[in-house]
């Protein structure tokens, strides 16, 4: 028998070589786990659980890392590769896998194809969880467990050596790339499998299709004409008298770092809170005719939040996570609680107006002051400072004037905004 001979499977329908994948030997891995995906810790538990000696596998993990591990060859049954000792030495090292039976295939995939979105997700390179589940419970095991990969190494070792070790953990790297070279171990190709699943679905929709003549709908015309007749829309839901309280995360487990509960029960509280006072708004009578609000920026929300939160902890985290000293956020919350987002913009943005809104600016000053004492008032941009004092006015970008004062010398917001320079001067407390 010729060695082309040998490598027909047990039904002689198909030759292993064709089926043969070799993957070129990768990088050393520095600082990162091997695998990442659900179906590849699976990989190295079957690994880990399996093997007598758990030093050995230690150093099977420091081979792949170094890049000890040559190019990974891929049949059915089994994986093969050349590693080498830290000295140079080379060893043959193979790991088998148990193949399906045509039995357990014909199970796996009438469940593959029995939901699209098992399809899909191994389209994908994703291993749907429940197929998984799904074909143990049909005895159908997709992923190796305690001692199914059975290590062979020119070693001399009868059990898991560093050399097989390291060629199953090089084999975790592979699997999380493509799953399919987990389902060319149990014996079958990719575009075996494809085609097969194709066949599968397009059979089960023939089955599904109904016998007799398939109901057309009504046209969407006839529908709308007989707009009239639709019932009319519930009631609106009543406004709760205040915001749902969260759950507590108040256990006997310690978080895992870096989560901080109390910051997690305060964004749940502020969520609450925040969810409530737009369910009232939109609740209130003509916020349908009202114009739709730009939404907050993150650097806004953090303001937003800030203002809401009692903890210092919370606060200066979220003052650190927007580039702000605790002393910017506090001017920001102090600019937020006179304007929210327009009063903040105001207080942070400093803006050039056009020739027309300067023109329009102007004229409001000259107004503003028609029957008293018009103070000299020195422009730079949008700001319009009285000279020889503390005071000041901002020009918003919504056209409204804001009133500042200086403090240590700061510009501080000092009430809120008005339409006109001369009710925002009257309005500004400061002195």
């Amino acid at each position: 028998m010729n060695s082309r001979d040998r490598n027909q499977d047990r039904d002689g329908d198909r030759d292993l070589e064709s089926y043969e994948k070799t993957f070129s030997a990768v990088a050393p891995l520095r600082g990162r786990g091997f695998a990442h995906t659900w179906w590849g810790h699976a990989w190295l538990r079957a690994l880990e659980d399996s093997a007598l000696d758990g030093t050995q596998v230690k150093h099977g993990r420091r081979y792949a890392r170094s890049g000890a591990v040559g190019a990974v060859s891929v049949r059915p049954g089994g994986i093969t590769a050349v590693v080498r000792d830290p000295d140079g030495t080379a060893h043959r090292t193979d790991v088998l896998v148990q193949e399906f039976t045509q039995a357990q295939w014909n199970r796996l995939l009438d469940l593959a194809a029995a939901e699209a979105g098992h399809i899909a997700a191994l389209l994908d390179r994703e291993v749907p969880p429940e197929l998984a589940e799904d074909a143990a419970a049909a005895g159908v095991e997709l992923l190796p467990g305690i001692g199914d990969l059975d290590p062979r190494c020119d070693c001399g070792e009868w059990d898991h050596c560093p050399h097989t070790a390291a060629l199953c953990y090089q084999v975790a790297r592979l699997l999380d790339q493509d799953p399919f070279v987990l389902l060319l171990l149990r014996g079958r190709g990719e575009r075996e499998l494809v085609d097969d699943l194709a066949e599968r679905s397009t059979a089960e929709a023939e089955a599904d299709a109904p016998d007799g003549p398939v109901d057309e709908g009504v046209p969407a015309a006839e529908v709308f004409a007989a707009g009239a007749a639709r019932p009319a829309l519930p009631p609106l839901p009543e406004l709760p008298e205040a915001p749902g309280q969260p759950p507590t995360l108040d256990t006997e487990a310690e978080p895992e770092p870096p989560l901080d509960v109390d910051a997690v029960e305060f964004l749940a509280q502020a969520a609450a809170t925040e969810a409530h006072r737009r369910l009232a708004e939109a609740l209130a009578p003509g916020h349908a005719d009202r114009a739709p609000t730009a939404p907050l920026t993150l650097a806004e929300d953090a303001v937003r939040l800030t203002a809401e939160a009692d903890d210092f902890r919370v606060r200066s985290r979220l003052a650190a996570a927007t580039g702000r000293s605790r002393a910017e956020m506090a001017l920001a919350v102090r600019a937020w609680g006179f304007g929210a987002a327009p009063g903040l913009s105001v207080l942070e943005d400093d803006w050039t107006p056009d020739r027309s809104t300067l023109a329009r600016a102007r004229a409001a000053l000259a107004t503003a002051w028609a029957d008293g004492e018009v103070p000299v008032l020195r422009r730079v941009r949008a700001r319009w400072t009285q000279a020889g004092t503390d005071r000041q006015l901002r020009l918003g970008r919504e056209g409204r004037w804001w009133p500042y004062h200086r403090e240590a010398g700061r510009w501080i917001p000092s009430g809120p905004s008005a339409p006109d320079p001369g009710s925002a001067w009257e309005a500004d407390p400061a002195p």
